[in-house]
């Protein structure tokens, strides 16, 4: 038996179970809007979108399945190489390279609603990767996300959908618990206020 044939026959026995795919890309999708460093949240948005790509391709998504194969590549060059202090020169090239590579495969699977929801989300995706701070990453996560869920329930992936509905509520929770967490550390670093101190007038002068 051929190389080939093993991997037909793994794959044609693994198809129907693909699914467990689809409940570990939810829990992995919930996991990964609460982390509370950067890096953590593009490895485990990397990991993820791989399981979503196999979820997906038992669907017959194929667009979701190439953003998901996209999205893999970018979160982990950009979890490595993108930095608050620094960014490596040809990471930029690279973002817009697979993003032109996206497009072409939205267009090459095009499927009407789904593959537009799938193109967007990837799109906005790929701007929260080149942020630096993780605020404004997951306020990019969440304009993916929402793109994603409308393309999960036109394609009828339930994994999908749910899982876009968690990370949803888990990006609000960080964004919200991050807020007040930047407002803390301002307030404690604003200095107070000097005390005022009475002066008396000057004799003569009222």
């Amino acid at each position: 038996m051929s190389p080939a044939d093993l991997v037909f026959f793994a794959w044609h026995a693994a198809r129907d179970h693909l699914d467990l795919f689809g409940s570990l890309g939810l829990c992995l999708g919930f996991a990964g809007g609460m982390m509370p460093r950067r890096s953590l949240i593009l490895f485990t948005s990397a990991a993820c979108s791989a399981c979503f790509a196999l979820h997906f391709l038992q669907l017959g998504a194929q667009t979701g399945t190439a953003m998901c194969l996209v999205s893999v590549m970018q979160s982990v060059v950009a979890a490595r190489w993108i930095g608050a202090a620094s960014r490596a020169p040809w990471v930029a090239p690279l973002f817009v390279a697979s993003s032109l590579v996206a497009m072409g495969l939205t267009l090459a699977t095009w499927n009407g609603w789904p593959s537009a929801c799938a193109g967007l989300g990837s799109l906005l995706a790929t701007t929260a990767r080149l942020q630096a701070d993780p605020q404004a990453m997951r306020r990019f996560f969440l304009g993916s996300s929402s793109c994603w869920a409308l393309h999960n329930t036109l394609v009828g992936s339930v994994f999908g959908l749910t899982c876009d509905l968690l990370t949803l509520t888990a990006l609000v929770i960080a964004l919200v618990r991050g807020g007040a967490s930047a407002k803390a550390v301002k307030a404690r670093s604003t200095p107070a206020p000097e005390p005022s101190v009475a002066v008396a007038p000057t004799p003569g002068a009222v």
